[in-house]
């Protein structure tokens, strides 16, 4: 019986061991047009790593310039703010408990309170955006107003993750505020790096209408 379940654990391990050990080759399913559209986009961002690195997971959808690209990016940062959200609130909850880290489970509870800030203006900027694209081509007045309303809802989310991030100090952290700050940063530069591909996206309006306007004499 012994032998029997040697045997069998033996063959589990093989398996998982091909599993891990079987090469990825990710950019066989990319369609290498849309990731150099992406890798474009990107170098206009302050973090283009980044950008590339979460905006990779669309390069088998297709995407039809910048509309869509700026919806993956803001779904992108909204991901990335719910996820950083729930692990905040694990470890505050843990703080709560230890008696001797009221300070830190202030700073962290403050850091929960701005990133669910972050949450609900990036959902905001998403349902801004879906109206925005209901105009398709026709630029009026009330386009301009969506565009301006996504751009202060994303600018929000960020100087709210970014608050987060500035509140921990740069030395003498704990483990725990360390990894706070790393993904309260995360948080920071996708919602950055949204925001300029948003603001790719809204030129093209902006240019079109500048060049409606008749010039003052």
């Amino acid at each position: 019986m012994a032998q029997f379940n040697f045997t069998l654990l033996s063959i589990f391990l093989s398996l998982l061991f091909l599993n891990f050990a079987a090469p990825v080759e990710p950019s066989r399913h990319h369609n290498s047009q849309t990731m150099s559209y992406i890798k474009s986009s990107c170098d206009g961002t302050l973090y283009p790593k980044l950008c590339i690195r979460y905006l990779a997971q669309y390069a088998k959808s297709t995407i039809n310039g910048p509309q869509n690209l700026a919806q993956y990016a803001l779904s992108v940062s909204l991901s990335r703010a719910q996820n950083t959200r729930g692990y905040f609130l694990n470890v505050a909850k843990e703080l709560k408990a230890i008696k001797n880290n009221k300070m830190e489970y202030i700073t962290v509870q403050d850091c929960v309170d701005q990133i669910n800030d972050s949450v609900d203006q990036l959902n905001q900027a998403i349902k801004e955006l879906h109206l925005l694209n209901q105009h398709g081509s026709t630029i009026n007045d009330d386009m301009l107003w969506h565009i301006s309303n996504v751009e202060t809802w994303v600018s929000t989310a960020l100087t709210d993750a970014s608050t987060c991030v500035y509140s921990f100090p740069g030395h003498r952290m704990s483990k725990r505020a360390a990894a706070i700050k790393v993904k309260a940063m995360n948080v920071a530069q996708v919602t950055s790096n949204a925001l300029a591909i948003f603001h790719r996206y809204a030129s093209r309006y902006r240019q079109q209408v500048a060049a409606r306007t008749p010039m003052k004499t």
